[in-house]
């Protein structure tokens, strides 16, 4: 049995994490001279091994698990066979009590389907919208439209999978807890959100580029049986 389940925002936003950080560009000289192609027939001269047009989602354990989970996705940056085709995709794997923190993709949209076990997702366009709040079994999809804040949580004790589409070979995506660790002054930011929330502490509890899943709350892994890192103390020694 394993944990996560959403928590209060604030909870949430303190082990944010940047998303599916697979590491630099595999090829960049292959991307390069992609982009630079005249023609399809010219880019398949360029990518001239079958083995060019073949991801493996499993040749990326460190997000490819279920413990907590991570999100693998084939991209330019690591399948070059994508550039100039118009998307990625992305495998999200979440274990029990799993969850993806508050983010958005500033350059796609996102359409999400569930192939395994049952994720809840919760998504915002803008100051003024409604939250639209999903339950997801498998067979069943949602969309996140471009810039759209958004999050998905396993609050069950089995594991959840989910494919992911984004129209750009370029997908990137933007942790809204990384505020708290990106630069900005500090002052300036608790001036925006109206409280002491910004600091030496809430930088110490972000958690650096990885998997770009996280445990959740504490309550899904009491339930769960889940002991993150061997130990009852919670990941990050977060408290909730």
């Amino acid at each position: 049995m394993f944990r996560n389940t959403l928590a209060a925002l604030p909870a949430s936003l303190f082990i944010t994490s940047t998303l599916a950080a697979m590491g630099p560009t595999t090829d960049s000289a292959s991307c390069s001279a992609l982009k630079g192609a005249c023609s399809q027939a010219d880019r398949l001269n360029i990518l001239t091994s079958d083995e060019d047009w073949l991801f493996d989602f499993n040749d990326y354990p460190e997000t490819y698990n279920f413990a907590p989970g991570g999100v693998t996705t084939a991209k330019a940056s690591t399948f070059p066979a994508t550039v100039e085709n118009g998307m990625s995709m992305a495998m999200l794997n979440m274990g029990p009590c799993a969850m993806l923190p508050p983010h958005w993709h500033p350059r796609t949209s996102n359409y999400v389907v569930t192939v395994l076990g049952s994720v809840t997702t919760y998504m915002w366009e803008e100051n003024g919208a409604r939250l639209v709040t999903e339950k997801l079994t498998p067979g069943k999809m949602t969309i996140f439209p471009q810039g759209s804040m958004h999050m998905m949580v396993n609050t069950g004790c089995e594991n959840a999978q989910v494919v992911s589409a984004l129209n750009s070979p370029d997908a990137t995506t933007a942790n809204v807890g990384q505020v708290f660790a990106n630069g900005f002054p500090a002052p300036l930011v608790n001036a925006a959100f109206g409280w002491e929330v910004a600091g030496p502490f809430a930088k110490s509890k972000m958690l650096p580029p990885g998997s770009g899943v996280n445990w959740g709350s504490q309550e899904c892994l009491q339930r769960c049986g889940i002991h993150p890192n061997g130990t009852s103390t919670p990941p990050n020694n977060m408290t909730y």
